[in-house]
């Protein structure tokens, strides 16, 4: 064999080597992208509403998740890792659902992953009937809120997750019965501030095969502070708003021969209010001792027992001595002024009785301490 051939052999053998050599270092090893889990999984067609939506990324982080309920896009949030998305709601019942969702892994590799399902049409449903106070009212500062439900409610603690307020001061739910819930604040509200109160019912197991159907939103303004302070023995209301005496009234109160004949003392709420309001003699019938049926002007509610403050003409009683059937009588021009100046919910504080307002008598909330009221939600809270 001939040098030249055994040159060139060598030569070959190391272009070779560093051909080897090179491809080694040009070659690139892609990190495998993220995998991206949903659940509901994708073609489910009874997924349960209670679960939510949880999509989840292993070997990345969730850049991007997008949920639409029909047109309208999903509520939610990612945890601290940005591992795990979860809605912030349970979901629509009877609803198609989309979701698109991104993450990103090593060296900027991307996932991506989509679904498609339906919840469940449940078999009963449950909905809010009425909420006091209504959307866009201004309410006195010892308004509660009074949510009543189209059936009585088993999964309380359920339902009273997915009630939600925004507000300025603490408060809490008590349940009055199965079918309705009272938030009040811990405190009386503080004047002239909003607050947002948001039932986020639908698709809340609120029993066996009982789902909440849809949310309700109601937004309120607290106005004044408008308090009324009733003394049965002086035979005086005095009335200050924002801390100033605005009125001073001669009152006549509850004549209290019998129970009901008797104001009862507390904190009572302003409810509601008629010009005028008829009022028929409680357990009575025509012709029986101490029957009435009268038409009274300038009504305002104070509770559920039949107490009003209200216009009558007997001025001779008023500053003096207490001869109505439970309510507060004052001057006809003074029944029309607090008529015309009251708000629901305006405080109505009686004193100097032997009854005591029930804490469930109308809206006499404010008779329980903080601990009794958060004795009767449905979730365990701190006093």
């Amino acid at each position: 064999m001939s040098r030249l051939v055994l040159v060139g052999r060598a030569v070959l053998a190391v272009l070779l080597t560093w051909c080897a050599v090179l491809s080694a270092g040009c070659a690139v090893r892609v990190p495998p992208a993220p995998r991206i889990t949903i659940a509901p999984a994708s073609g489910t067609a009874e997924a349960p509403p209670d679960a939510g939506l949880v999509v989840r990324a292993e070997g990345g982080r969730l850049t991007t998740v997008l949920a639409f309920a029909g047109r309208d896009p999903v509520p939610g949030a990612f945890d601290p890792s940005r591992t795990v998305w979860r809605s912030s709601w349970t979901l629509r019942p009877g609803t198609q659902y989309v979701v698109d969702a991104v993450a990103t892994g090593a060296e900027g590799v991307t996932g991506q992953a989509a679904a498609s399902f339906r919840t469940l049409r449940p078999r009963r449903e449950v909905a809010v009937a009425s909420v006091a106070p209504y959307d866009g009212e201004t309410v006195g500062i010892g308004m509660p809120i009074v949510v009543t439900f189209t059936r009585p409610v088993e999964d309380r603690a359920a339902v009273e997750r997915a009630l939600e307020v925004r507000g300025p001061v603490e408060g809490a739910w008590r349940w009055p019965g199965p079918a309705q819930v009272v938030y009040r604040p811990r405190r009386m509200w503080p004047a002239n501030t909003t607050v947002r109160f948001t039932a986020h019912l639908a698709g809340v197991r609120a029993g066996p095969a009982t789902y909440g159907a849809a949310d309700r939103s109601v937004a309120f303004t607290v106005g004044r502070a408008m308090v009324s302070t009733v003394d049965t023995r002086a035979h005086q209301m005095v009335v200050r708003q924002d801390g100033v005496v605005t009125r001073r009234m001669r009152i006549s109160a509850g004549m209290a021969t019998t129970r009901e004949y008797t104001t009862s003392s507390g904190t009572h709420l302003t409810m509601d209010k008629g010009n005028p309001v008829r009022m028929v003699s409680p357990g009575r019938r025509e012709g029986d001792p101490g029957y009435y049926d009268k038409l009274i002007g300038y009504a305002v509610r104070i509770s559920n027992s039949g107490e009003y403050v209200h216009a009558m003409d007997n001025t001779w009683a008023q500053g003096r001595v207490n001869v109505s059937h439970g309510c507060v009588n004052v001057r006809p021009d003074e029944a029309r002024w607090f008529y015309d100046h009251a708000l629901r919910g305006d405080p109505v504080v009686v004193t100097g009785t032997s009854r005591r307002l029930e804490w469930d008598n109308g809206w006499g909330y404010w008779q329980l301490s903080w601990p009794q009221w958060l004795a009767g939600g449905a979730r365990a809270a701190p006093p």
